[in-house]
């Protein structure tokens, strides 16, 4: 049997003038838009407006109170794409900050010193409280420190142990949601002027669960052969909502069932995702993905991927404001309980084994080719580790690791003919590998 490595020739897409927007991708969009222009009209229409983070967040504990949820990350990711990181992170760096702070961190000081304009071009008020819930990344605290110099409101934190042993324990259960009682409710009563009403929060953690079921269903759709979906490029559309400001709301609701529907639809008719290529119905690699994409050169990195038939069928990223595929859903019955659960169960916010484990599932479960580590500069919560863990993941597999470098939102990090280079390299070894079971 020959072992050449076989001539590549780069898989066909289906080409598509314009890249063609479902219906749930425009109900999105219209979500967006709309949540920033209350944010916009916040002073007037006196909402009280909560800045906080992804990873961990209470977005539907937020809106119990009828506060309005900012998140950073979110501002700087976005900004990012709109080619708006660079000239913000310069300000910040301008101001004193180091080259290896965190570019989300700079890019949102920078975006603050330019008048605090939100990627849709509304202006962003100032918060009335920083909730900040450490899951996973020291640097938060520190940024919050900084926005708590320059705007002077209330910061309350909600310190979140890390799953050391790999599970949760009642006594950090009960540790967080003391702090929850003690510390986070109260300073949101003082703020807003209203009760805690559990009933309203019950209510939004029902409607959490019932979008989280989706939302799963969406993940897994991957295991079918075509995937009808990309679970890192496209994936990071799908959570846009339910990692941000809509957990808890109709909004979300519709939004994931309408986007079920959307997936299991592309299913019967066996097609692949839509891509910055079209259509990849052809899917030569299926890959897991660790780590954040880059944001700046978003599509030029999807393409790279596209144009060779790789779709990515899990990724870690995507998981990053909740671990719901492996079996969490809010629970309704026990309010506070459910939200310390969910802090603990974020992705950052599990130790090296857990995460080579939920790696070595999703690469067995959807039948992957290969896996592929993006280690991302400026975000230690992420990097720190990952070539341990491409090894371990190597071994207890067999399935080829690959491994490239960029970072979040700092353009002067992203080498575009690098990376090309090192995946076109990493293709080549998986057609190998190929070639030699066939």
């Amino acid at each position: 049997m020959s072992t050449a490595i076989p001539i590549r020739t780069r898989a066909p897409a289906q080409k598509s003038p314009a890249l063609q927007k479902d219906a749930s991708q425009e109900r999105q969009k219209q979500m967006i838009a709309r949540h920033f222009e209350k944010l916009a009209n916040a002073p007037e229409s006196r909402d009280k407006v909560c800045y906080t983070f992804v990873p961990g967040n209470l977005t539907e504990l937020i809106g119990s109170f009828d506060m309005l949820p900012v998140l950073p990350e979110i501002n700087a990711l976005q900004s990012g794409m709109r080619q708006r990181s660079g000239g913000y992170i310069a300000e910040a760096e301008k101001a004193g900050h180091s080259e290896d702070v965190c570019t989300y961190v700079k890019c949102d000081l920078g975006m603050m010193k330019s008048g605090n304009i939100s990627p849709t071009g509304t202006r962003l008020p100032k918060p009335d409280l920083l909730l900040l819930s450490y899951t996973g990344c020291f640097t938060f605290l520190k940024w919050f420190e900084i926005l708590r110099e320059e705007y002077g409101c209330p910061v309350v934190m909600l310190h979140v142990p890390y799953q050391e042993g790999g599970h949760i324990t009642p006594e950090m259960r009960r540790y967080v949601v003391d702090q929850l009682e003690r510390e986070v409710i109260p300073a949101m009563e003082k703020i807003t002027g209203k009760r805690f009403d559990e009933e309203k929060l019950r209510e939004n953690l029902r409607l959490s669960a019932q979008a989280e079921d989706d939302l799963v269903a969406v993940w897994e759709s991957a295991k079918h052969k075509p995937s009808p979906i990309d679970g890192y490029f496209g994936g990071v559309y799908y959570i846009g909502p339910i990692f941000s400001s809509f957990r808890g709301t109709q909004d979300a609701v519709d939004y994931y069932r309408e986007l079920r529907a959307e997936t299991e639809a592309r299913i019967r008719r066996g097609e692949g995702p839509m891509t910055p290529d079209g259509v990849v119905s052809e899917q030569r690699y299926r890959l897991v993905v660790e780590g954040p994409p880059n944001w700046t050169s978003f599509n030029d990195f999807w393409h790279m991927f596209s144009r060779e038939g790789a779709v990515v069928v899990a990724s870690t990223y995507t998981r990053v404001g909740g671990l719901y595929d492996t079996g969490f859903r809010h629970d309704h019955q026990h309010p506070l309980e459910t939200l310390a659960d969910y802090c603990m169960g974020c992705y950052t916010n599990l130790n090296l084994p857990g995460r080579v484990s939920l790696l070595e599932k999703y690469v067995k479960d959807y039948e992957a080719d290969g896996f592929l580590i993006n280690s991302v500069k400026s975000c230690n919560s992420f990097s720190a580790g990952q070539l341990l863990m491409l090894r371990q993941l190597e071994q207890r597999t067999g399935v080829p690791g690959g491994f490239i470098e960029s970072d979040l939102v700092d353009p002067r990090y992203f080498s575009r003919s690098n990376i090309d280079n090192r995946l076109q390299s990493y293709f080549q070894m998986l057609d190998a590998r190929k070639s030699r079971t066939a």
